[in-house]
């Protein structure tokens, strides 16, 4: 099944994460994606291991957190800092139609390889460029790593214990979350692109989008003159609505309105409670939190969490359990839906996680592994036109790989 951006070319000059993980999807999608790397050291998460794929030897091949943002993907390893590479991307990028990079503002410039000056050959050429502050901006020279914006962005302030050291989470979600907004930029200007035949320049910084994705807690704040304090595993406008221990276990309940709270006090053998004014409503229960969490902690602490997990579905009633990463690739519903994948290259299994998205109920997941470093150099480079001499002559100087 050919996806719905089959025959478009995607130049992703970008590492690491954010910018990968919007050429993956863009890969998924069906455009031709064609990674520029480094001769000699390719993208930075190669080498972030362990864990490490492994080759049939046993030895290390590349790091985990590569393979997760780079299926679909060919590469073409070229140094831009000499002349002869810098021709290759501007002849690549005379016929391509998105140029995806996360280089430091007026990197690309310093080789006549920006937006800028490659869109007076190809005007339609649709341009994003990915930084942790934007392109302009006391900050904007910066240089900007998930980690930091978590922290800078206000989203720690908000995760970990009330009374324990503000935590960032435990996946790059700054990052993830800036490769799809730079992914909607994209389709957005190719969609426009279509009417007017022009490209488009897409700023999108990291700290732009962890603000952007505080959502609620923005708001909260914005109208009630406050900073939000951290509530744990707890949510800040929502009760019950957290993390509770069960006899054995964990499990996060997670109670949405006033019908489900009802059912819950019934449930627990409380029924007075959905008429009791201090919790009828979730207004009222988010000013009385305490005394009820401690009653309902008190609860699910006499019971499985199997068993409670049991009796809230059978009443209708959100919850789930606490699952380990490992648990939750092993999960029944994330099998049934085929979230994971293995890939083939070479003769190696490479792992991977589905696309999320479905097209008339096909995932849309690229079949074609995460590329070696420099495996499709001399495949792009012939189909651009040189010849195996002049292929050579490149890898000779250290050019290509």
């Amino acid at each position: 099944m050919s996806g719905p951006l089959e025959g478009r070319v995607v130049l992703d000059m970008s590492r690491v994460l954010a910018g990968p993980w919007a050429g993956q999807l863009l890969a998924d999608l069906g455009a031709r994606v064609i990674k520029i790397e480094h001769p000699s050291r390719g993208d930075d998460t190669r080498a972030w291991g362990p864990p490490w794929l492994e080759d049939v030897a046993g030895d290390p091949v590349e790091a985990a957190y590569y393979l997760c943002a780079n299926r679909g993907k060919q590469s073409l390893a070229v140094d831009i800092s000499r002349p002869e590479g810098q021709a290759l991307i501007r002849a690549l990028a005379a016929r391509a139609d998105i140029l995806i990079e996360n280089f430091k503002v007026g990197g690309l410039a310093r080789y006549g390889l920006d937006h800028q000056t490659l869109k007076a050959e190809n005007p339609g050429l649709i341009g994003c460029s990915i930084t942790g502050f934007g392109q302009d901006g006391p900050y904007a020279g910066r240089p900007g790593y998930d980690f930091m914006i978590q922290a800078m962005g206000g989203l720690m302030s908000l995760s970990g214990e009330p009374d324990g050291m503000p935590m960032k989470t435990g996946v790059a979600i700054t990052d993830v979350m800036t490769g799809l907004y730079a992914t909607v930029g994209v389709l957005a200007a190719l969609d426009e692109r279509s009417r007017t035949g022009r490209g488009r320049y897409i700023d999108v910084a990291l700290l732009d989008v962890q603000l952007a994705t505080l959502a609620n807690q923005a708001l909260n704040t914005l109208v009630s003159g406050h900073a939000p304090e951290r509530h744990g595993n707890a949510h800040p406008n929502i009760v019950p609505y957290q993390a509770f221990a069960c006899a054995d276990g964990y499990l996060v309940l997670t109670v949405g309105n006033d019908g489900q709270f009802a059912r819950l006090a019934a449930l627990l053998d409380y029924p007075e409670w959905a008429e009791d004014p201090a919790y009828a409503t979730n207004a009222a229960r988010v000013a009385h939190r305490q005394p009820l969490v401690e009653k309902i902690a008190e609860c699910l602490a006499k019971r499985s969490r199997d068993a409670w997990l049991a009796a809230f579905e059978a009443h209708g009633i959100p919850a789930g359990p606490i699952h380990s990463v490992a648990e939750a690739l092993e999960d029944a519903q994330v099998r049934h839906r085929g979230l994971v994948r293995t890939l083939e290259r070479a003769g190696q299994d490479v792992p991977q996680v589905a696309n999320p998205l479905r097209f008339d109920g096909v995932s849309c997941t690229s079949d074609v592994a995460p590329p070696a470093l420099g495996a499709d150099s001399d495949a792009v480079l012939t189909e651009m036109g040189l010849s195996a001499d002049d292929i050579a002559k490149l890898r000779d100087l250290g050019v290509v790989r």
